[in-house]
């Protein structure tokens, strides 16, 4: 089963937000503006972290074909863009690390909604031309065409409840698996990031597969 058996390494992560690119004393002020009721404030973080959100968009994307073959990264970015924007009036964030957290949590949430909404019978998706097979046709006869789009998509169902089950887990195993799976961010970065030893890392990584697998009753998205 692949999504058991991933390993911590997939591809190299972006830097840290506190990087040469992101100003953390700009940051600082921000969350301390933020902090002490200037929504305002939610307009320079975003600035601030919009590279980092679009190159995490274009990731996540990565693991919703379903979306991908709708939507590209710009819509994906936007949209979580604006989500993340009204996020951050109701969620205390103090650090580059949160705010990143934050919008991990809005592309995922944004990613689920859209690849729900692709899947629906009334979608386009769901109604466009490729849904339908032709029939048997004779020389005398127009082809005809069979519906396809009432037809449900187990594939598509069973990643939707993987994604979902991602989603449900506990706010420190979520965030590892957005680090992991996600952004493919390798063991050593992440135990930087979470500032625990690659053996935790290891430890909760195992502990979030477990729980996912029993989400889904240990059948396997593909």
């Amino acid at each position: 089963m692949l999504f058991l058996s991933l390993k911590i390494a997939i591809h190299p992560m972006p830097p840290p937000m506190d990087d040469d690119d992101l100003s953390s004393p700009d940051l600082a002020d921000c969350l301390s503006r933020l902090a002490a009721g200037d929504l305002t404030a939610r307009d320079g973080i975003l600035e601030l972290c919009s590279g980092r959100l679009r190159v995490l968009a274009h990731r996540m994307l990565r693991r919703f074909p379903a979306v991908r073959r709708w939507d590209d990264t710009d819509d994906v970015f936007q949209n979580s863009a604006l989500r993340l924007h009204r996020a951050l009036a109701e969620v205390s964030v103090t650090s580059a690390r949160s705010v990143m957290a934050l919008a991990a949590t809005q592309l995922h949430r944004e990613l689920i909604d859209l690849a729900r909404h692709h899947a629906g019978p009334q979608s386009y998706a769901a109604n466009h031309a490729t849904n339908v097979v032709p029939r048997e046709s004779s020389p005398s006869h127009n082809a005809r065409f069979i519906d396809l789009a009432s037809s449900s998509d187990p594939l598509l169902e069973r990643w939707t409840r993987f994604h979902e089950a991602i989603a449900a887990l506990p706010e420190e195993e979520r965030e590892l698996f957005h680090l992991v799976w996600y952004v493919g961010a390798d063991q050593k970065t992440i135990a930087g990031l979470l500032e625990c030893s690659p053996r935790t890392v290891k430890s909760r990584w195992r502990i979030a597969r477990e729980k996912v697998r029993a989400a889904l009753n240990g059948i396997s998205p593909e």
